[in-house]
């Protein structure tokens, strides 16, 4: 079985500033690249952002917001630093504005800059709580602006190979789904962010956003959880360990998420009653963007050389075992479909809508958690 993961139409074009695009059956027309402002250049900016929205040809980056250094500069020279998130949405020449700060600043920072007109993207996870991720969907779509919440983990390989899987029911009747993504960190960061007492710092908001959004993706919404929510390490405050098992009818999907895991477990299991898959999490973008390879439009990030996936089922009569490699995936293409979403090409890859039924989940889990108890959802 080949398990082929493909994106969407690609864009072309090879100009900075008033460029051709052609996106495959669509019509070809001629504009100005989007001007984007990234609201910090941590991690999620270099390595998340700063590089596709650079070398997508739609985008121009032209301002980041660092407070205190210029870091940006050695990469980034075209591109304006802005002393403060105020200063960057103040800009009237800036168009769309990626607000990839800590969470607990999205809120206050995402209606600002929906306020001031511009279009935004909000990093995961969305909100520190589900009223404040429906208030920022409410005044999207009162202010007829656009925003979109950055998913990258549905443009993984692995994750394409695992939804191809289920989108073909090669498996039959699905009865179990194991969802994990596993760390070994059993040294406190010290970002207060993450692992403080602060609203929206612990694993849960962190990866489980991830996992709660794949599954989403999958199987819709549930119609009831459990939760096993915890903290594992010393010197840490917020949570580190989280297990919850979604329930939907007789089938459950059970999100896991550690920080203290040094073996690698699969990353994606599902049982049918036709068979069983298995699939690693072998995605190698972040690998490869630490590397300070370029990404582009086309397939820039090389080919797995081993099998990353197991199947064992029964297919046209016949027991099949067999391994399985998933083909690349490419972040660039959440921003290629950004791109088409805000020329009118196609639909938000990402609404914010979809990002509060996720927050829905994570406020239920901590009152599943904390009640002990199952908690219904419909």
């Amino acid at each position: 079985m080949k398990i082929n993961f493909t994106g969407g139409p690609l864009l072309t074009g090879d100009s900075r500033r008033v460029k051709k695009y052609t996106f495959g059956a669509y019509k070809t027309f001629v504009m100005s690249p989007i001007k984007t402002g990234i609201c910090s250049f941590g991690m999620s900016g270099k390595l998340f952002h700063g590089p596709f929205i650079d070398n997508h040809p739609g985008f121009e980056l032209a301002g980041i917001v660092e407070r205190h250094r210029d870091e940006s500069r050695e990469k980034y020279p075209h591109a304006k630093i802005y002393r403060s998130f105020e200063a960057l949405i103040a800009d009237p020449s800036m168009e769309l504005i990626v607000v990839n700060t800590p969470v607990q600043t999205h809120f206050d920072y995402v209606k600002a800059a929906l306020l001031a007109g511009k279009k935004v993207i909000a990093e995961k996870p969305f909100t520190v709580n589900a009223a404040e991720a429906e208030e920022l969907d409410r005044l999207a779509k009162e202010t007829n602006g656009f925003l979109s919440v950055y998913q990258n983990r549905r443009y993984d390989g692995d994750f394409g190979a695992l939804k191809n899987i289920v989108q073909q029911g090669v498996l039959g009747e699905l009865v179990e789904v194991q969802i994990r993504y596993d760390r070994y960190r059993v040294d406190p960061s010290g970002k207060e962010h993450k692992e403080g007492s602060l609203p929206g710092a612990g694993n849960l908001h962190d990866l489980g956003s991830h996992l709660i959004d794949q599954a989403l993706q999958l199987f819709g919404w549930p119609k009831a959880l459990f939760a096993d929510i915890c903290i594992m390490r010393e010197g840490v405050l917020a949570n580190d360990y989280f297990e919850l098992i979604l329930m939907y009818g007789k089938m459950r999907v059970r999100l896991k998420a550690s920080l203290v895991a040094r073996a690698q477990y699969p990353g994606y299991i599902l049982n049918g009653m036709l068979g069983s898959f298995m699939q690693e999490r072998s995605d190698l973008q972040e690998q490869q963007l630490l590397a300070n390879v370029k990404p582009t439009l086309e397939n820039w990030c090389p080919a797995l050389t081993q099998p990353d996936g197991f199947l064992h089922a029964t297919v046209n009569g016949q027991e099949v075992k067999q391994a399985t490699t998933s083909t690349s995936g490419n972040y660039m293409n959440y921003y290629n479909d950004v791109y088409k979403a805000i020329t009118g090409q196609a639909p938000n890859p990402v609404p914010a809508s979809d990002a509060v039924k996720t927050m829905r989940i994570i406020d239920a889990a901590f009152k599943s958690a904390a009640e002990k108890r199952v908690i219904d959802l419909v």
